[in-house]
């Protein structure tokens, strides 16, 4: 569903993302993790042809990612940073025109108010939603008409507890249909409870896999990173 194989590409200064060979399968729920800057973002905009790498390819439903037909991409749902919306609509108005910008029924749109209890809000324009309810419309819009790929970038942001529950019942379901999932996120104790697998990035680099059945996984993260920038650090001296 969607691959990289050798993937670079280097921002002005250094920083960017450097041979990554990452593969996220049909119905696999594969987490991202790291520190803020070690590339996770970059990662995904690679994925969505936001950016294109400078060597390696990106491949997505089994095409380099430059080449995926448009009508493809109806099959992709993603949320990256912040929620993309109309401030001046509606919550339902958001919702529909997602629908229909994707080639789906805008009718899923009252089952999203329902799934993400927004039913309260449907008639409140966007801009004047908390970050909280901001982030549950942005998530609804990303899943609601039921993508092959989901793409999400720290999708727990400003969630309050229940939120969280319905997007991992989300992602968990969306993964047992047999969608491909990539997320990103700080919270590990929350993917370690929907993850497959989970990819440790540092400095650009991904440096390893955390087990999600393991015991103290933030102890171990940190580890992990301490001895990338510590091997990083001794390279540089020898230089």
């Amino acid at each position: 569903m969607l691959s990289f194989d050798n993937v670079s590409v280097a921002y002005r200064g250094g920083a960017g993302v450097h041979g990554l060979d990452v593969t996220v399968a049909a119905g696999e729920v594969v987490a991202l993790v790291g520190l803020n800057g070690a590339g996770k973002t970059t990662l995904m905009r690679l994925a969505l042809d936001m950016l294109r790498p400078d060597s390696g390819v990106v491949r997505l439903f089994g095409q380099p990612v430059a080449e995926v037909p448009r009508a493809r991409w109806r099959d992709v749902g993603h949320l990256i940073e912040v929620p993309l919306a109309y401030p001046e609509l509606t919550v339902r108005e958001n919702l529909r025109i997602a629908c229909m910008l994707r080639g789906a029924n805008p009718e899923y749109a009252a089952d999203s108010l329902a799934r993400w209890h927004l039913e309260s809000l449907a008639d409140r324009r966007f801009r004047r939603l908390s970050l909280g309810n901001r982030q549950r419309v942005g998530l609804a819009t990303a899943l609601q008409h039921h993508p092959r790929l989901i793409v999400l970038d720290e999708p727990g942001n400003s969630l309050d507890p229940a939120a969280v529950i319905t997007l991992r019942d989300a992602l968990l379901g969306a993964a047992q249909d047999g969608a491909a999932v990539l997320v990103s996120s700080h919270h590990l104790d929350e993917v370690a409870r929907i993850a497959d697998r989970i990819l440790l990035m540092n400095a650009g680099h991904l440096i390893g896999e955390l087990d999600p059945s393991g015991l103290d996984l933030e102890r171990t993260f940190f580890d992990s990173v301490h001895r990338d920038d510590t091997a990083r650090a001794g390279s540089a001296e020898t230089r």
